[in-house]
């Protein structure tokens, strides 16, 4: 299949909707984002790279880091993580206090703040030296870029406005499902989010989720086939927030979007793709990148479903 020139059809049929929505202007470093500049990358599993627009422009990849650190998480913790939090949508906003409360502070999953939350505290149980830089280098290994780094404007930025994020811990603690010191939570979790990254490397950092048929071997993490199997039934129907149902629904692709503009999908045994918009819609993802997507999986006619 010749997926650059369906890329290029991709981009010039998207461009309609390129000044539809805006930034995430919660967040003040974010809201200093250029929200014009948009990227799409697509990796195969035998070895091809396409892309259009802004592929090798880094961003703040947000709350796609919350993939990486479930797959730390359950390296360290196998099916004990479950003990901890859900694996059910949440039907609510990913910044929920109420369905926190209501469930006695487990999380509905991992991929919505609460449950980050808590596998930031799991990291900092199993990493007492340095989390920050050995979550890092696990995120160099995956892409192969050796200088992709956090962004410390970005994560201070979150945590001088992390109000929400703060109940939200707070009310962990109160339940007992965060065990460490807060502080030392938040800043990890802030940390992680703030990561840089571009599309070429956000796909080539998802490669080993879709080829599920191998075992998860990177930096020293092992992951059974059977576990990336779960992470992607998680990012089918946990990844989007409270539009994981509609995401499916136009895409038919597991994948996780972030606050930055940000989303990264996989087409089992076929490929990855990672688009870039920071222009958001109401629910908090990538009008362009969800655009995008819709015509691509439509054009290619490939999709789990």
């Amino acid at each position: 299949m010749d997926y650059q020139h369906i890329l290029e059809t991709v981009w010039r049929d998207i461009q309609p909707y390129a000044r539809l929505g805006q930034q995430a202007d919660y967040i003040p470093a974010l809201a200093r984002v250029n929200p014009d500049q948009s990227g799409i990358c697509l990796k195969t599993l035998d070895g091809r790279t396409c892309s259009v627009g802004d592929a090798d422009v880094r961003f703040s990849i947000q709350s796609i880091s919350k993939v990486f650190s479930l797959a730390l998480a359950l390296h360290f913790e196998g099916e004990n993580l479950w003990t901890r939090m859900g694996r059910e949508p949440s039907g609510t906003a990913f910044n929920s206090l109420v369905q926190l409360e209501y469930e006695h502070g487990i999380p509905r999953n991992p991929l919505i703040n609460a449950g980050a939350l808590v596998t930031a505290d799991i990291l900092l149980d199993h990493l007492p030296g340095d989390p920050e830089q050995f979550y890092i280098d696990f995120l160099r290994t995956l892409c192969g870029s050796p200088d992709i780094d956090y962004n410390t404007e970005v994560a201070a930025s979150e945590q001088s406005c992390g109000y929400m994020n703060a109940a939200i811990a707070n009310l962990l603690k109160h339940y007992g499902n965060i065990h460490g010191d807060l502080d030392r939570v938040m800043r990890l979790y802030f940390m992680m989010c703030s990561v840089e990254m571009s599309c070429r490397e956000l796909a080539q950092a998802f490669i080993p989720l879709a080829n599920h048929h191998q075992p998860f071997c990177f930096a020293g993490i092992d992951l059974t086939t059977s576990q990336i199997k779960r992470m992607n039934a998680i990012m089918q129907t946990c990844g989007f927030y409270d539009e994981a149902g509609e995401f499916s629904y136009l895409v038919g692709l597991p994948g996780k979007s972030g606050v930055g503009g940000g989303i990264a999908a996989i087409c089992p045994m076929r490929y990855t793709i990672a688009v870039w918009s920071p222009r958001l819609n109401a629910k908090g993802n990538s009008i362009l990148g969800m655009k995008a997507l819709e015509l691509f999986t439509t054009l290619t006619a490939e999709s789990i479903f």
